[in-house]
C-alpha cells in the first residue's frame, strides 16, 4: 500500500510524498527546505526516512526546496536535460533518470519500483512518474501541455492518479496576462484545462475505487468546484459515479 501526501501544490510550489512500509519517496520539491521539513513531521513522516526525490522539471515551483537533499543525504534523479537547470545538489547525489533505446529505464528502490515517462512543457526534459510497490500504483502527472497515448499507456491501472487541472481557457484568456503568457499556458508545452484533464481521467479511470488528486490548479485561472465538476461530469458519461466508483479530491 502506498500512502499519498500532496505537501505542496500550485504555482507556489509543488511536492507530494509517497509512502511504503519501507521507505517514502518525493516527487519534486518545489518550496523551501523547512516547509518540506514542517509538512513532513506534519504527516508523520521522519526528513530523514526519505530514500529519493524524483524531480519532474527544474521550474522553480518544483526544485526550490531541493538543499534538503544536501541535508539528509537524499538521492536526487532528473534527466538529463533537466539537471541543465539544477544547481546545489551535492554531485555525489546526483542521479541520472536515463533511457534505453528511447525508453525511461525503471528505478527500482527498496520496496518500490519508479517509471519515468515523457510530458510535454516547456522544460529541457521534463516527464512524469509511476510508483509501484508491487500491489498499489500511482501516477503523477504534474505540467503538462497535453496527454498522449503513451502517457495514457504508462498510467493506466494505477489506483491513485495525482494529476494537474491547471486551468479553465476562457479565464485564461480573459485574464490580464499577456497575450504571450496566455498562449504559453493554453499551448501543448504549457498546462492542463480542466477539461483535457477530465477527458485523459475518462480514458484511466476504471471504477475500481480509484482516488483522483486534482493538483496544480491556478489560483487565478481556475476554481476548485469548477475542477472537480467538469472531472465528474466527464466520468458520469462513462456510468461512473464518484464516492461509488472512486474518490475525487481537489488540491
Amino acid at each position: 500500500m502506498i500512502k499519498v501526501d500532496i505537501l505542496a501544490s500550485g504555482s507556489g510550489g509543488n511536492c507530494v510524498a509517497l509512502t511504503t512500509d519501507q521507505s517514502t519517496v518525493l516527487i519534486d520539491a518545489g518550496v523551501a527546505k523547512t516547509k518540506i521539513e514542517k509538512r513532513l513531521l506534519e504527516v508523520g513522516i521522519k526528513p530523514n526516512d526519505i530514500e529519493a526525490i524524483f524531480v519532474t522539471h527544474a521550474h522553480g515551483d518544483h526544485i526550490k526546496g531541493l538543499p534538503l537533499a544536501n541535508k539528509y543525504r537524499i538521492l536526487v534523479y532528473a534527466t538529463y536535460g533537466e539537471w541543465k537547470g539544477i544547481s546545489g545538489v551535492d554531485d555525489e547525489l546526483q542521479q541520472l533518470v536515463e533511457t534505453l533505446h528511447g525508453v525511461y529505464e525503471t528505478i527500482n528502490l527498496s520496496g518500490v519500483i519508479v517509471q519515468p515517462f515523457r510530458t510535454h512543457h516547456d522544460a529541457y526534459e521534463p516527464i512524469g512518474y509511476t510508483v509501484t510497490d508491487g500491489e498499489t500504483k500511482v501516477s503523477i502527472c504534474l505540467d503538462t501541455g497535453k496527454v498522449d497515448a503513451e502517457m495514457l499507456a504508462a498510467m493506466s491501472g494505477s489506483d491513485s492518479y495525482i494529476i494537474e487541472a491547471n486551468h479553465e481557457p476562457a479565464m485564461v484568456e480573459a485574464s490580464d496576462y499577456p497575450h504571450t503568457v496566455q498562449a504559453r499556458i493554453l499551448s501543448d508545452i504549457g498546462h492542463l484545462s480542466n477539461e483535457q484533464t477530465a477527458t485523459a481521467l475518462q480514458r484511466l479511470v476504471q471504477g475500481r475505487g480509484e482516488k483522483i488528486f486534482l493538483t496544480h490548479l491556478s489560483s487565478r485561472n481556475n476554481m476548485p468546484i469548477l475542477a472537480e465538476m467538469t472531472v465528474k461530469q466527464s466520468l458520469i458519461k462513462r456510468g461512473l459515479i464518484a464516492g461509488k466508483h472512486y474518490e475525487i479530491e481537489v488540491v
